[in-house]
């Protein structure tokens, strides 16, 4: 495809996002399947470009003067990109693949600078307004530096799997692709986010992914897990494990020693578990399914860690899912929160007497985390916060935005 026509692509698949309200990997899915003339490069050159747009939707509308994509799309390569107006224009107006030649107005606005100097925190963060408040409580004045921070493009991070390997030898396996040592923890390891308009490593696919020497996990996502402490030869169960992620993280700092129990209330998103803690060779796990009666049975107050990676906005994460941000309502806020509170008073009969509680979320705000932490020792005055909360952020940690809590129970 010429650049003209790419551009017509981005801009044809976040009108689709806007007018049916689908997520970024529907409508990139939906144009690719009509798109067969559209080669590897192509795709990763569109879905490069909505994202970045969608990263930065505010601040580029602001600085082009309008709210179409037509000019997000331009302000993008012109500031994000680096290319030169001389480019731009000519894609533009490449006939009849392109979006339209440049009016003297875009044009005008493209040979300037980025300047947000004057722009509202929301603007120069890239947030919708209702959630400044949000923001403001936590970060206070720092809020635009931390949410465009996580309007940035995001490193892969990876987590060397020792029940398999360790993060030498994943280094050496993964050298050709740039990777090096994340930092924190010594067996978390990085690749450098990719290129504008290519696609991040596909790890997945390396001979050493398959022998399961690694995992694909944020660094942030690694140090929460690292919440549970020394928990080699315990009872511990993860409450809402999902796909696994923290589940094999866990399994990991168990050595294979102790008992390992999954659960998740919804048995679809568990369907990953098995081959995955086959792969990486965890020995001391039970899944227990939704699917089977009494699934926990057996477990109260048994647990030596119950560990609740908690239901979310997942604002935390909105560098790898910049679409996210735009459609979070408060009205998905506030149901979060209802189930956070339920979901901790579901996992606090399984911890033992003198066992721990570990609450994460991958969620910025303060209503989710701290407020639901304090709620909860409200309701339940046998446990008790016993250290700082963890609290991590792309600006302050170079990681996704994470929130952690340690609640201990009465002896």
């Amino acid at each position: 495809m010429r650049d003209g026509g790419r551009l017509s692509a981005a801009i044809e698949v976040l009108s689709d996002m806007e007018a049916r309200h689908k997520p970024a990997r529907l409508a990139l899915k939906a144009w690719g399947d009509g798109a067969r003339y559209a080669g590897s490069k192509d795709r990763a050159f569109v879905s490069g470009l909505v994202l970045d747009v969608l990263r930065h939707r505010r601040s580029l509308a602001w600085a082009m003067g309008a709210e179409t994509d037509r000019v997000r799309v331009a302000g993008a390569l012109r500031w994000l990109w680096d290319w030169d107006l001389a480019r731009i224009a000519a894609a533009y107006g490449d006939e009849p693949h392109g979006p339209g030649p440049l009016t003297n107005e875009e044009s005008k606005r493209l040979s300037g600078d980025l300047d947000l100097s004057q722009a509202p925190p929301p603007v120069a963060g890239d947030y919708p307004d209702w959630l400044d408040p949000h923001m403001a409580r936590v970060f206070g004045e720092t809020r635009a530096a931390e949410a465009a921070a996580l309007a940035a493009r995001a490193p892969v991070d990876l987590r060397a799997n020792t029940l398999k390997a360790d993060a030498g030898k994943v280094l050496h396996a993964l050298e050709a692709q740039g990777a090096e040592p994340a930092g924190r923890l010594p067996n978390a390891v990085r690749l450098p986010a990719p290129a504008a308009s290519e696609r991040a490593a596909a790890v997945e696919v390396h001979p050493a992914f398959a022998k399961g020497w690694f995992e694909v996990q944020d660094l942030g996502s690694q140090i929460a897990a690292g919440l549970a402490g020394e928990i080699a030869g315990k009872q511990v169960l993860d409450y809402c494990a999902g796909g696994g992620g923290k589940t094999l993280a866990l399994a990991a700092a168990m050595g294979n020693k102790g008992q390992l129990y999954a659960y998740d209330s919804d048995a679809r998103r568990m369907t990953d578990i098995t081959p995955r803690s086959q792969r990486a060779g965890v020995r001391n796990l039970q899944i227990r399914t939704p699917m089977e009666k009494d699934p926990l049975r057996g477990l109260d107050a048994k647990m030596d860690v119950v560990f609740v990676d908690a239901p979310c906005t997942g604002s935390g994460t909105w560098r790898r899912h910049p679409d996210a941000k735009w459609r979070l309502s408060a009205e998905q806020l506030e149901r979060r929160l209802g189930e956070q509170d339920a979901v901790l008073d579901q996992a606090a009969p399984f911890v033992k007497p003198g066992g721990r509680l570990i609450y994460v979320t991958c969620s910025l705000f303060a209503e989710e985390n701290e407020d639901r932490v304090a709620a909860f020792l409200e309701r339940h005055p046998d446990f008790a916060s016993t250290e700082p909360p963890l609290r991590l952020s792309p600006l302050t940690d170079g990681t996704d935005g994470f929130f952690g809590a340690v609640l201990e129970k009465a002896p």
